[in-house]
């Protein structure tokens, strides 16, 4: 009988030969997920031998993720923003680039002494900047908006799971389009679609063959969803409130051209944990 330690380094070794990236962590994440168990549980039973049963539980995960299907899509929640969310096929897989952008919006906010009681999360995906939003303001309402219905039931789904129903309400919308134009927010925070078709070519297969199309690029240019979202927030800002965007790293100079012809203040770029531009806010 194969033991638990057997089994992970087969599992490594047929992961790596498939171009996995990381396979030994992926190898025993995959494993401890089938047994129920979590790494350091894993780590102190690598002598244990594996029943047939648990093997069968095995062997299809590390297939898929042979298959380069994202290891989040497989064991089906993700953690972000010290939340636990639900994903799948659905919607986007949360990144922890976006776990900073949620960092940055607090700072700012604090900055500049707001406290939003109305936020507006555009394409909302899992529901994954919404949620951490509405924990981080508990006296926020927030709305998160999307134009798949079933990235709205996934988000709806971990909203329920979290508990967060009654402050966070998802609709359909392209973008502004559901929005009544009468209505204002402190705060509008959107990681939208931002890669050139080129780029969504060139990625990995993880994401290109798995997440969905467009929730990754708008079109040619990549900035087409940011300069909607740009033109349009504007007037949907209260007084003093905060735009924040996820972005392209090549996509600030003309963004930044933008956002002070649409008559923004406080205009400013912020980095990714690569040095990258990757974040743009701006006050109305």
């Amino acid at each position: 009988m194969l033991t638990v330690l057997e089994i992970i380094k087969r599992s490594t070794d047929f992961l790596a030969k498939h171009g996995v990236e990381n396979p030994r962590l992926n190898a025993e994440l995959l494993v401890g997920h089938a047994l129920g168990l979590k790494r350091m549980q894993l780590y102190l039973q690598f002598e244990r031998p594996l029943t047939e049963t648990e093997l069968a539980g095995i062997r299809p995960l590390i297939k898929r993720r042979s298959e380069r299907e994202p290891l989040q899509y497989i064991v089906g929640t993700v953690e972000f923003a010290g939340l636990t969310l639900k994903v799948d096929r659905r919607a986007l897989i949360p990144r922890p680039e976006t776990e900073l952008l949620i960092e940055l919006v607090q700072q700012r906010c604090v900055a500049a002494g707001l406290t939003p009681t109305r936020v507006l999360d555009l394409g909302t995906g899992t529901g994954a900047i919404a949620l951490a939003l509405a924990s981080v303001f508990p006296a926020a309402s927030v709305v998160g908006v999307d134009c798949s219905e079933d990235a709205l039931a996934l988000a709806r789904e971990n909203a329920t799971n979290l508990g967060l129903l009654d402050r966070v309400v998802f609709a359909k919308s392209d973008w502004f389009s559901a929005i009544d134009a009468s209505s204002s927010f402190e705060l509008i925070v959107s990681n939208p679609p931002y890669l050139t078709e080129g780029e969504v070519a060139e990625a990995e297969p993880e994401v290109k063959r798995f997440e969905p199309r467009g929730a990754l690029t708008p079109g040619a240019q990549g900035t087409e969803a940011l300069e909607i979202i740009l033109r349009e927030a504007r007037a949907r800002l209260a007084p003093g409130g905060l735009l924040a965007l996820e972005t392209g790293i090549a996509q600030h100079a003309v963004l930044i051209a933008l956002a002070n012809a649409c008559g923004y203040t406080d205009v400013e770029s912020r980095q990714d944990l690569t040095g990258r531009d990757r974040f743009l806010l701006a006050s109305a």
